[in-house]
């Protein structure tokens, strides 16, 4: 375990005026917190945390983080509370931990519904303070270092999401050296078999050729100290899991594979990164198609480089990679540069990122949606792909995830040049819509009035915001098909009843279906998810039915009224059969039917003696009890004679009508409509409401009678 003063001489080194009685402090409180507490490996737990904080300071990250990487666990796992580590050691730590905690509770490999909720939080957490993601990556980084003491299943679903997620994250921060040791760890685990045949052939080749690198330094040292360059040389062979992607990538075997070497070289300045690049490509051959000039077209992550590959001694290939110091700090620390500290000073990098500004770019171009999969989507391509830079025609820079189209460019630019494309030019070139566009190019898109996005589009665009477009597109247009035939159909329904769809009728049947508007209700029709019967069924029943039930023979109207009692609909509440009722007695006066929530029964709460418990009879009942309607109808010829044809085609009858308001546009009136049961008074009520002149139709409720 790396003791306290060591830890602070790690730290003092590139900061000299770091706080080391506060991380005195935490490493003492840290250790009492997780004290009996061990690891898979049986190791005190506390080894944990010191080991994330002794990674960051590879970062030469500030007090606070340092702090929150040795109290990182102490919230989620101890007696810790979040006011005690704010007392102690400050808001802003406080703050730090309980980020950490909250990321280190998403579940990253769940349901696809569950893993894009979580993404969401962890994109909150990273833009309230990006250091939570950082300790989060120097937290999984040392676990993936000491994967061999869990369990084999939990090492491989371990192993899968730091693969998935957490190296991805790091290099799309731009903390390359984190990646691909995250990476190579990884694929330690998922793929031991594999790693150690890509060993195997390193060692093979350098007992072939001896050991190239040195060899290969030595000559761009010659090179530079020709042109009279300073700068130095660094020559690596490339990690064992990035050969092999490029083996899948390519489909190519070990033997075919060029660049397995790789070669920085770090300058001065940026003219002297130019000159470099001018004395190799006179040394020796370029590699077509393998330049990148991310100097003059830096990555979003604040990287900067220029990369070329070359036919090196014995015709070996061999990537380049040229930049200046600065510029080497960024590509190590990538976005973390912000916060690194030298001598005792926040350093001032020109090239290091503004964390905030990056969030707020990534959050930006990730499209949020509801679409579970389109929203996984724009994550994945925005954060775990490499990226080309295309120019439009005017010289404005694109960027686009590698293997991007001309369709991807097109709505990079806006949905609507991407809906209305018709073709592309690629560096002056006409070229077909699925080929991929390279680092450099300039692309002209092509549109055409009245274009769309077309079902082929979806097996070309990679982009979410491209895919996300072409699907919404696809879906409007199924749906305006779909609607279209709904509406035939339900023409079609209307007419066999003798009926003309309307607007109104169709927004009547769907609020009687459920259903969120008309037009969701044709493009159901239209897509056979429910008939058009369905809809005359809701709003015209009574048309459907063979014969009338109504035999002319009422049985008995209610249950529970002794021989001698008569009973008579309440006049305030006018209940139906069906509905819940009760009674109530009037001296001289029989009996009173009202409804079980009219209002009048309220003043007789505190007189049960002359409450009588009715239902209604069960069967059929003659259509010949009083239900008040109240209808708002349009001031137009005919429109009267239509509503009381549409009662009548019901089996209701109209046994009393009065006018209570007129007006040039429209009329107030009473209905008195005879039905057989509630049901039936619904029935009524629909197909009146349905007719397009009709702007309200209700139940009529007198004020309670006296009791």
């Amino acid at each position: 375990m790396i003791d306290v003063e060591d830890l602070v001489d790690l730290v003092r080194n590139y900061n000299p005026g770091t706080n080391a009685e506060l991380i005195r402090a935490a490493y003492a409180y840290g250790k009492d917190m997780h004290d009996g507490q061990v690891r898979s490996s049986g190791e005190p737990y506390f080894t944990h945390p010191i080991e994330v904080a002794a990674i960051l300071t590879e970062q030469q990250m500030d007090d606070s983080t340092i702090i929150t990487a040795l109290l990182h666990d102490t919230i989620e796992d101890t007696k810790s509370t979040y006011s005690e580590v704010t007392e102690r050691f400050g808001e802003e730590v406080a703050q730090l931990v309980d980020g950490v905690t909250k990321l280190t509770n998403l579940e990253l490999h769940s349901s696809e519904t569950r893993q894009a909720e979580n993404f969401r939080k962890l994109l909150l957490a990273m833009s309230k303070d990006l250091r939570v993601l950082l300790v989060k990556l120097a937290d999984r980084l040392h676990n993936m270092r000491t994967i061999k003491h869990l369990p084999l299943e939990k090492q491989q679903q371990k192993a899968r999401e730091t693969m998935d997620i957490f190296a991805p994250l790091a290099g799309r921060m731009g903390m390359q050296s984190m990646r691909e040791e995250l990476e190579d760890l990884s694929f330690h685990v998922l793929n031991a078999e594999g790693r150690t045949s890509i060993i195997r052939r390193f060692l093979t080749l350098r007992s072939q050729n001896g050991d190239l690198i040195p060899k290969i330094t030595n000559d761009i040292r010659d090179v530079l100290e020709k042109q009279g360059v300073d700068a130095d040389v660094f020559g690596r062979e490339k990690k064992p899991h990035s050969v092999w992607r490029k083996m899948q990538e390519k489909k190519e075997g070990f033997s075919r594979l060029s660049d397995i070497y790789g070669f920085r070289i770090v300058t001065h300045d940026i003219e002297d990164c130019y000159r470099v690049l001018g004395a190799i490509h006179q040394r020796w051959k370029a590699v077509p198609g393998r330049f990148k000039d991310y100097i003059s077209q830096p990555k979003s992550n604040g990287y900067r480089s220029i990369h070329t590959t070359v036919s090196g001694r014995d015709g070996k290939r061999v990537e380049v990679q040229i930049r200046t110091r600065q510029m080497h700090e960024v590509a190590e620390g990538g976005v973390a540069a912000h916060w690194s500290y030298k001598d005792g000073q926040r350093v001032e990098n020109p090239f290091a990122v503004d964390p905030f500004k990056w969030l707020a770019g990534l959050s930006e171009r990730i499209e949020p949606s509801e679409d579970h999969v389109e929203f996984m989507e724009h994550v994945k391509l925005e954060m775990f792909s490499d990226q080309v830079f295309c120019f439009t025609p005017k010289g404005e820079v694109i960027k686009l995830p590698r293997g991007a189209t001309p369709i991807d460019f097109a709505f990079a630019i806006h949905t609507r040049i991407g809906s209305s494309c018709v073709g592309a030019k690629v560096d002056g070139v006409r070229v077909p819509l699925w080929t991929r566009v390279r680092n450099g190019q300039s692309v002209e898109i092509i549109v055409a009035e009245g274009q769309r996005p077309q079902p082929t589009w979806m097996d070309i665009a990679v982009t979410g915001r491209a895919r996300s477009a072409i699907r919404r597109s696809l879906r409007e247009e199924r749906r305006a098909g779909a609607v279209r035939l709904g509406r035939e159909l339900a023409r079609v329904a209307f007419e066999r009843v003798g009926k003309k769809v309307s607007e109104k009728a169709l927004q009547t049947a769907a609020r009687q279906l459920a259903v969120t508007s008309a037009s969701d209700l044709l493009a159901m029709l239209g897509n056979a998810e429910i008939s058009g019967s369905e809809v005359i069924e809701v709003l015209y029943p009574e048309l459907l039915r063979e014969q009338p039930v109504d035999s002319g023979k009422p049985a008995p109207a209610m249950v529970g009224l002794s021989a001698e009692q008569t009973a008579t609909p309440a006049s305030c509440c006018q209940p139906v059969p069906g509905e819940r009722i009760v009674g109530i007695t009037y001296r001289g006066k029989g009996v009173r039917v009202h409804a079980i929530d009219c209002e009048a029964l309220t003043q007789l709460e505190d007189q049960p003696d002359r409450w009588i418990d009715l239902h209604w009879s069960e069967g059929d009942h003659a259509a010949v009890n009083i239900a008040p309607l109240e209808l708002t109808l349009a001031n137009d010829a005919g429109a009267l004679g239509r509503i009381c044809t549409l009662i009548g085609e019901q089996n209701a009858n109209i046994s009393d009508m009065h006018f209570t308001d007129k007006k040039p546009d429209f009329y107030k009136m009473l209905l008195d409509i005879q039905v057989r049961d509630v049901g039936h008074l619904h029935n009524v009520i629909t197909a009146v409401e349905a007719d397009s002149d009709v702007a309200q139709v209700v139940r009529h409720r007198k004020p309670p009678e006296d009791v």
